[in-house]
């Protein structure tokens, strides 16, 4: 098989990507967290299976590189015990409500946009009075991308694609937190 035109076609999947409509999202996620790391709040990070590692990676840069304080919603005894405890469309939410001090964000990463567990802990937050930093994919109408202050929506049906375009906003807005592309991890 020639795969040039597979690949072409595959590699233009990204290109809303680098659309000029991502700008303003990078910019003010930016400042959020620049506000955040002024103030001593922090990022709370949460999703389901690879978004969950997303959010993972997220926490971690964010902390590391970016010195803004984040966490993320992975460690499985706190998934099990709130999902057993609380129902699973309500473990995100319920761990928000504990975890989450005013002046703090919600970050939520979903391709769908409509799992309920995220979808709750986007309301949640919003009634705690939180900004919600939203990761999308899917339909632009779907309900996290509805609930979010700060929205990031890559509009593909493509789990990969979507999630690599995540992965990319988010390591996109620690680089201009740190303020260059190319630097030590050790400091």
């Amino acid at each position: 098989m020639n795969w040039n035109n597979w690949l072409d076609d595959y590699f233009g999947r990204f290109s809303p990507a680098f659309d000029e409509k991502v700008r303003p999202s990078l910019e003010a996620f930016h400042d959020l967290a620049c506000q955040l790391r002024q103030n001593g709040r922090k990022l709370i990070f949460a999703g389901n299976g690879a978004s969950a590692s997303i959010s993972s990676h997220g926490a971690v840069d964010f902390s590391k590189q970016a010195k803004v304080r984040a966490i993320d919603f992975n460690e499985p005894n706190l998934i099990t015990a709130f999902s057993n405890d609380y129902g699973f469309e309500n473990w995100i939410a319920r761990a928000t409500q504990i975890y989450a001090d005013l002046g703090d964000a919600l970050v939520l990463i979903s391709v769908s946009g409509a799992s309920p567990n995220v979808v709750r802990a986007a309301e949640t937050a919003k009634h705690m009075g939180l900004q919600v930093v939203t990761f999308t994919g899917k339909a632009e109408s779907n309900p996290l991308h509805q609930l979010g202050d700060i929205r990031f929506h890559m509009p593909s049906n493509a789990y990969n694609v979507v999630e690599a375009v995540h992965m990319l906003w988010l390591t996109t807005v620690v680089d201009m937190l740190v303020g260059q592309a190319e630097y030590s991890v050790t400091n």
